[in-house]
């Protein structure tokens, strides 16, 4: 008589949006979550600009985290499609990842996110984040959270409240196993080795807008884009890399550059330290800076960047 075998236990597989305002520690959350970077991270508010995907696996099954640039109230081209980018990422998902900021008060933006929130068919997990901050805070986002379904928070189905700390690790454990029991069974979305699937030169260029971001956050706050032209082997295993920072006027311009070259040197320095890491081989990096007025509202450029208008 043949051996029997244990059963095959279905896996888990499915896609959950992480949402919030800007500057609420959802990039940091899905790095740690992902054990890897995956999407820049900076004390700047909408420092993420597009849906970042990174992907969990282990034994359990696979998530498809898809990061969000947070949800703000904008009014040139580049606000709406961040905006947008946020909506969109509401559809065909198994779950969302609400996270909040415990350290802040609740303000307009994020009443305007919870009415949003609110009708959405999928399990809603609210991240307490920033509780190694002690924020304290927590009350008001529980009641905003009953004030927009009208119900006691412990009546509310589908719904889960957790506090954790992206930037400790507190507790992510615990949303990985809610999130877990939310999803489907079903194959793999993706190789089990896979962390993210975004485009190498988008990686690229946001590890550079990231050093610009932390070097310049007082005097430049969302007037910067960076555009890789060309990324090429030479030499064995150099890669060349040219890449032009633009900015809207020309005394940005003459902040990124620096005096004597001295700004955008720094930035080139730390940018190419982390693109060895990422790219496994020695990077030459070619920055250039130019001045393009009102670029946040031209479609064709913000296109040309991967901001893709419907």
């Amino acid at each position: 008589m043949p051996e029997l075998q244990p059963k095959q236990h279905a896996l888990k597989c499915g896609f959950v949006s992480i949402v919030g305002r800007p500057n609420t520690g959802k990039s940091t959350l899905l790095n740690y979550l992902v054990g890897e970077k995956v999407a820049i991270v900076s004390p700047v508010p909408q420092t993420t600009r597009t849906a970042v995907r990174g992907i969990f696996t282990d034994k359990r099954g696979q998530i498809v985290f898809v990061d969000t640039p947070g949800w703000h109230a904008g009014r040139d081209g580049l606000d709406r499609f961040m905006n947008k980018s946020c909506q969109n990422s509401l559809e065909g998902v198994d779950a969302v990842v609400y996270v909040v900021d415990t350290s802040r008060t609740v303000g307009v933006e994020e009443h305007q996110i919870a009415r949003r929130l609110k009708s959405v068919k999928v399990p809603v997990v609210m991240a307490l984040n920033k509780i190694d901050l002690k924020g304290d805070r927590i009350g008001q986002y529980i009641e905003l959270w009953e004030e927009v379904k009208g119900q006691k928070i412990d009546e509310i189905t589908n719904f889960v409240m957790i506090p954790v700390s992206g930037r400790a690790g507190t507790q992510t454990d615990k949303l990985l196993d809610i999130l877990f029991e939310f999803l489907p069974t079903g194959p793999f979305f993706y190789e089990e080795d896979v962390v993210s699937d975004m485009p190498q030169k988008q990686l690229v260029s946001d590890i550079i807008r990231e050093k610009l971001f932390l070097l310049t956050r007082e005097e430049l706050p969302h007037s910067i884009a960076v555009v890789v032209e060309e990324m090429r082997p030479v030499k064995g295993k150099t890669t060349h890399i040219r890449a032009v920072i633009f900015v809207e006027r020309d005394s940005q311009k003459e902040i990124i550059i620096g005096a004597k070259g001295q700004m955008v040197k720094k930035v080139g320095t730390l940018a190419r330290e982390e693109l060895e890491v990422l790219l496994g081989n020695k990077v030459f990096l070619e920055l250039h800076v130019k001045a393009q007025k009102n670029w946040r509202d031209d479609h064709g450029m913000l296109a040309d960047m991967g901001y893709i208008f419907e």
